[in-house]
């Protein structure tokens, strides 16, 4: 994840953390921009659900935002507080212990201006519940960041190494599992992801393949060619947008705002 200086400037990035987390960042970053000039105010109300150890909680506090984080795992709050004090957006940042089927234990309705619940969906009991929940955090017209894992990806990633009868399994499988191994418990089309998110109240924007190229090109490549890194991320952004390539995508990424 980016961390961007409090100029507004990026510093240099490692290249795998930068290729997996690059469009949602800069994605997110315009999306608050345009909130905060909207609000009139340099500073918003954010909602980091299952945002964990602050991997875009503390990128967002130093665009001078308040963040309120909250997560399921002590440990994960503890490495939150330790990341954000070692950034310096200690007094922006708040954690609490919680998750999204019982968010409203400890964070207020209607009271944020965005929410990002990234990470959060393929691992819930009930996903329509939890986009619900994050939806109802929002204030009035409020902004919300999605980001759950792709099928398309998954099946692809499992044909490329020759496991085709699990990536057939993945296709076939309600919860798109490719078999008991898979450490993932959901992954989601972007059809599933939107509808999810528009029959909560929300108003999608724009969807967005992530990791559409980047789990598939050798690590080596990157690291040592020059330039490789900077053309794959262009390409990266350049495929987002293009339903085309939505469906081969790692992950999803849904940007919207609460209905009126």
């Amino acid at each position: 994840m980016p961390d961007p200086s409090p100029g507004g400037k990026t510093p240099p990035r490692q290249p795998r953390s930068a290729l997996r987390t690059s469009v949602v960042w800069e994605v997110l970053k315009d999306a608050l921009d345009r909130r905060a000039k909207v609000r009139g105010t340099d500073s918003l109300d954010v909602l980091d659900t299952g945002g964990g150890s602050g991997s875009f909680a503390v990128p967002v506090a130093r665009l001078g935002h308040r963040v309120t984080v909250v997560d399921p795992s002590p440990n994960a709050l503890f490495a939150l507080e330790r990341r954000a004090a070692e950034a310096g957006v200690a007094d922006r940042i708040k954690g609490v212990q919680g998750d999204v089927h019982g968010l409203f234990d400890v964070v207020e309705r209607d009271g944020y201006d965005a929410v990002l619940c990234h990470g959060v969906l393929e691992y819930v009991d009930d996903p329509a519940e939890g986009v619900r929940n994050t939806v109802a955090a929002l204030r009035a017209d409020g902004t919300i960041s999605l980001l759950a894992a792709g099928l398309g990806g998954a099946v692809l990633a499992r044909a490329l190494a020759g496991h085709f009868t699990e990536a057939r399994q993945a296709l076939t499988d309600p919860a798109g599992r490719w078999g008991d191994g898979d450490p993932m418990p959901r992954r989601f089309t972007a059809e599933q992801l939107t509808t999810l998110a528009s029959d909560a109240g929300v108003e999608v924007g724009a969807v967005h393949g992530v990791r559409v190229f980047a789990d598939l090109v050798p690590g080596v490549l990157v690291d040592t060619e020059p330039r490789a890194l900077e053309a794959l991320l262009k390409l990266e952004a350049a495929a987002a947008e293009l339903p085309a390539f939505h469906s081969v995508a790692t992950q999803l990424h849904v940007l919207g705002e609460k209905r009126a």
